[in-house]
């Protein structure tokens, strides 16, 4: 099961990627993958989820790991390897970020890349620090896949870090200049 698996979801990027899109006929992922169709649509309903799990399964190796401990809203290391990851991977996302299965997409690798580091939801009222999170997460995943399907060859990893960690500071600085919450009273 695990082998069908990991060749299925091997075979659905090394198509995608060689192809340059996700219109890729079920029957060439079970061919490639050397499964039958009806393997496909057993484990996995149908092709979209197949290419959505195929990207959700590459994106877990680089930004699936714990989020080290920083006051940075965008750490230079995590922007770093999210930005060598979709680089490193440009023909798949960038099919990917185009096809049926990108709405879903987007959502997973913003989760991936939120949230904010605890001591801003201190500073911030009620739900405020959590839309902020999903707000600066789903920006950074379409600044993402906008340099992915539209920047220069090649793509430049050091260069789009420095972009996402500037509009984090932005987002930080403007945090910081907010009043500090008062404290309840007895504290």
């Amino acid at each position: 099961m695990r082998r069908t698996r990991a060749a299925l979801l091997g075979a659905a990027v090394s198509l995608v990627t060689e192809r340059g899109t996700a219109n890729i006929p079920v029957s060439d992922i079970a061919d490639a993958a050397g499964v039958s169709r009806q393997l496909v649509y057993l484990h996995y309903g149908d092709r979209d989820n197949l290419l959505l799990e195929a990207a959700l399964d590459l994106a877990r190796t680089d930004l699936g790991r714990p989020r080290a401990e920083t006051d940075e809203l965008i750490g230079r290391e995590r922007a770093l390897a999210a930005a060598r990851h979709f680089a490193a991977h440009r023909g798949f996302y960038r099919a990917m970020f185009s096809s049926a299965s990108a709405f879903a997409l987007n959502k997973a690798v913003s989760r991936a890349l939120a949230p904010l580091p605890a001591r801003y939801g201190a500073r911030l009222p009620g739900e405020i620090a959590e839309d902020l999170a999903v707000f600066v997460a789903n920006g950074a995943t379409a600044l993402i896949a906008a340099w992915v399907s539209e920047g220069d060859e090649p793509l430049d990893p050091e260069s789009m870090a420095d972009r996402l960690q500037a509009v984090g500071q932005v987002v930080a600085t403007a945090i910081d200049a907010l009043p500090c919450p008062e404290a309840p009273p007895g504290e």
